[in-house]
């Protein structure tokens, strides 16, 4: 997901300095520098040293679900730090540098920041310094996505833009993991999430990504896989934040076709085309950019990653296990220079595996990542859940209603999103 961010977020930005806004779309502020660090994340509260134009948010909010998923509860100057990014109408962008400037039309609004900081908020709300305060900005960013619901029933990156995958699959897979039922947002259309989601959704006949889901159409209308769109797309159709864990019985990775598609089936579907991407090399792949010196597809760790999470969540974890094992052995110095949302992206695979990330290829993920930010409080092993909206109880309203609407269905530049 990281992959993407940075790069979406510099078209984005790109697009509006050359003048090319859309009504509606927000403007980009100009790049911030990086602020001044400690030896230990951000004086701040910021999560990682590096810049964070892109993914302050992002990151930060990977940081609290990693966590949460390991008993921690991050600093509260760092649950502050997050609090503050938010714009008055519960909108997030990728960064603010001053948030004692309020938001106007040229803050870039991020769909993507604000979903991923909204489950992070719900995960660390009840054990914040101030309960309410934090309460109070995972209604406000959902009201807010809600607001920014294209007519199809999905989202964009930014508001105003059309309908993608991964954008619609973080935001489905936040509403899910906060105790939200994502087909309670309809558009003014009656489209639900899950409508625009199956637009996405390559068919099991198709030669070049049987299940796959593409991140937007091409320009002559044409679907094309997306390793990145569909590990988003199989947690969002599973009813499953990015912080899921394995699912129980295990199954084998199968690709099927139904009359009517529903997001669950969709979702398999993609599990099963993510479990043949990674039998090849163990790992996924990002091909050269376009003008690359070099044309050699290089390993994506990020993706990986998340393909592992959505592998597990999907119930085939063992088609799964070959690729943890190459993380393990490979991602060390991915992580030391990416940072934060790598360390975090690492402990959310090994946890939905049921690998100890304190032990991953010899590597304590935990206490790395705790090193990038404010020492977080003491462990409570009793609150090792990524969220107090128990995703439990989401799988519950989603058996027995989701099934009669749409058949049952549905989180960085930074790991893969094309556009």
């Amino acid at each position: 997901m990281n992959t993407v961010r940075r790069g979406a977020a510099a078209l984005a930005a790109a697009a509006v300095v050359l003048g090319a806004g859309a009504t509606g779309v927000a403007s980009a502020t100009p790049s911030p520098s990086a602020p001044a660090s400690t030896a230990s994340g951000n004086a701040s509260g910021l999560y990682g040293t590096g810049d964070p134009t892109y993914d302050g948010v992002w990151r930060q909010s990977l940081a609290f679900l990693a966590q949460r998923a390991t008993g921690y509860q991050p600093a509260d100057r760092a649950v502050d730090w997050l609090v503050a990014q938010q714009c008055a109408d519960g909108s997030f962008a990728s960064y603010r540098a001053d948030t004692g400037k309020p938001c106007d039309a040229k803050t870039l609004r991020d769909s993507n920041a604000t979903a991923v900081a909204v489950q992070a908020l719900a995960a660390v709300r009840r054990q914040a310094a101030d309960p309410a305060k934090a309460d109070k900005a995972v209604k406000a960013g959902t009201t807010w996505l809600r607001s920014v619901q294209n007519k199809d029933g999905g989202w964009s990156y930014s508001p105003g833009g059309a309908s993608d995958a991964n954008s619609t699959s973080i935001v489905v897979s936040a509403l899910a993991a906060t105790g939200v039922k994502p087909t309670s947002f309809t558009s003014p259309t009656g489209r639900t999430p899950y409508d625009a989601l199956l637009t996405f959704a390559l068919p099991c006949e198709d030669e070049t990504g049987p299940g796959a889901f593409a991140y937007q159409p091409d320009k002559a209308g044409k679907l094309l896989a997306n390793a990145d769109a569909t590990a988003a797309a199989v947690l969002a159709g599973l009813g499953k934040g990015v912080a899921a864990t394995k699912a129980s019985p295990p199954q084998a990775p199968t690709c099927v076709d139904l009359p009517e598609p529903t997001a669950e089936r969709a979702a398999l579907n993609g599990a099963s085309y993510l479990a043949k991407a990674l039998v090849k090399s163990g790992h996924l792949t990002t091909p050269p950019m376009p003008g690359a010196t070099d044309p050699a597809e290089k390993p994506d760790f990020g993706n990986t990653a998340d393909a592992v999470v959505a592998l597990a969540a999907a119930g085939v974890g063992r088609q799964a296990e070959p690729a943890l094992q190459w993380l393990e052995q490979n991602s060390a110095a991915w992580a030391k220079e990416s940072g934060p949302a790598a360390y975090a992206q690492l402990i959310l695979a090994a946890r939905a595996m049921e690998a100890d990330p304190r032990d991953f290829g010899e590597a304590d993920l935990v206490e790395q990542l705790n090193a990038t930010g404010p020492a977080p409080k003491t462990p409570d092993t009793s609150a090792s859940s990524t969220s107090d909206d128990d995703e439990g109880g989401f799988d519950l309203w989603w058996i027995i209603g989701i099934g009669t609407v749409v058949g049952v269905g549905i989180g960085f530049l930074l790991s893969g999103r094309k556009k």
